[in-house]
């Protein structure tokens, strides 16, 4: 049976992890582009999401990184 620190110690860790997400992505950078800046094309919302501050679409990204 969990007494009251138990709780208080997991209810601490919840809050703790929550607060690491959050400032995790406040530091990931600006937003996504919802249009690609090279062929104005609409990004995936999945690739917005997962590619933080993201400008292009995936087709034109591999395009740009292979005049690298």
């Amino acid at each position: 049976m969990a007494d009251v620190i138990d709780i208080a110690n997991d209810q601490a860790d919840y809050f703790l992890q929550i607060a690491l997400e959050r400032r995790q992505r406040q530091t990931t950078g600006a937003a996504s582009a919802e249009f690609c800046e090279d062929c104005d094309e609409p990004i995936p919302l999945l690739r917005q999401q997962k590619v933080m501050g993201c400008q292009t679409c995936v087709s034109c990204q591999e395009l740009r990184e292979a005049r690298r």
